[in-house]
């Protein structure tokens, strides 16, 4: 056991490590990312994601509907318990609360989930992550789109409803969602993909988990630290209180063993960038996030393994 909990872990945090030591030596610019992140978030990803999609037996990828459950409530708990923690008690407006509850409620599983899966259940059973990253960008992302684009003066004139069908659309042709939904569909209908393509995209998505550590590490080399209460309840939340949450909902309801804990593991996984990110695009700076962001990917340094450790019978 020691051996898989070592073999998971310790190739993510020095990838991760080796990304933050160029950030934070100035051999990569770790303020301009946008290349990094669109290789990686629109090539390198997408086509591994999609190779694991079409790749799954159709029995397997049908067991995949209760992870999609856990995943989304217990996101959509984490995140709302954030936003109400943030906007009630800590006084911060409605956006740089998103920015703060997407950081904690979206954990990482574009860059961590990947080669951490790959590492614990195998590479043939990486659908799970081609699966959460589906769940968290169609629930996730517009939730905290429409809440920053509602304070946008142009914004406030178009109808709640079109916000979110649009807010909706935004994420979903994201090509890191877009097309492992796709490789979904073609393996559900039974079509069979081309060994040529199959191979081609292999060869581009092979380097998708190791790049995207990387880009972590560097994103994490560009952030401010300042450990305050908002800092310390988010990685909480995200670190304790998420894999708990899962555990807790693995439980309740009738999921095979090996679903259940790849649904907790992948909540035990650290805050995500995509709060950072979005709060850029929208001009908003939260220091919390990229505080959080930090505190919780360290703190996944025991969370991970604990959650390796205490689901090793269940599989």
């Amino acid at each position: 056991m020691l051996d898989i909990i070592l073999n998971s872990t310790v190739p993510v945090f020095f990838v991760i490590a080796l990304g933050y030591l160029a950030g934070w030596t100035r051999k990569i610019d770790n303020h301009r990312v946008a290349e990094l992140n669109a290789l990686v978030m629109d090539f390198a990803l997408p086509a591994s994601l999609f190779v694991a999609m079409v790749q799954t037996p159709r029995s397997l990828l049908l067991e995949q509907g209760l992870l999609m459950v856990i995943l989304a409530l217990s996101m959509l708990a984490i995140y709302g318990l954030h936003f109400v923690v943030q906007t009630r008690l800590f006084k911060f407006d409605s956006r740089e609360a998103a920015v703060g509850s997407l950081t904690t409620g979206l954990p990482n599983f574009a860059s961590a989930g990947l080669p951490l899966i790959s590492s614990v259940f195998g590479a043939a059973n990486t659908v799970s992550v081609g699966i959460s990253i589906a769940v968290g960008s169609i629930v996730m992302s517009p939730l905290t789109l429409v809440i920053l684009e509602a304070s946008d003066g142009s914004a406030k004139e178009v109808p709640a409803l079109r916000r979110i069908i649009g807010a909706i659309g935004k994420s979903i042709l994201k090509p890191v969602v877009i097309v492992p939904i796709i490789g979904m569909v073609l393996t559900l209908c039974d079509v069979e993909v081309p060994h040529l393509l199959d191979a081609s995209l292999i060869l581009i998505g092979v380097g998708a988990g190791g790049v995207a550590l990387f880009l972590t590490g560097l994103i994490l080399s560009a952030q401010p630290f300042k450990l305050n209460r908002n800092v310390a309840t988010g990685t909480i939340l995200k670190n304790g209180v998420h894999p708990l949450l899962a555990a807790a909902l693995v439980a309740g309801l009738v999921v095979s063993p090996i679903v259940g804990r790849q649904a907790i593991i992948l909540c035990a996984v650290p805050s995500g960038f995509f709060g950072i990110l979005f709060g850029l695009r929208y001009g908003v700076v939260s220091q919390d996030a990229g505080s959080t962001l930090i505190a919780s990917t360290l703190l996944s340094a025991v969370s991970i393994p604990a959650a390796i450790l205490l689901t090793a019978g269940t599989q």
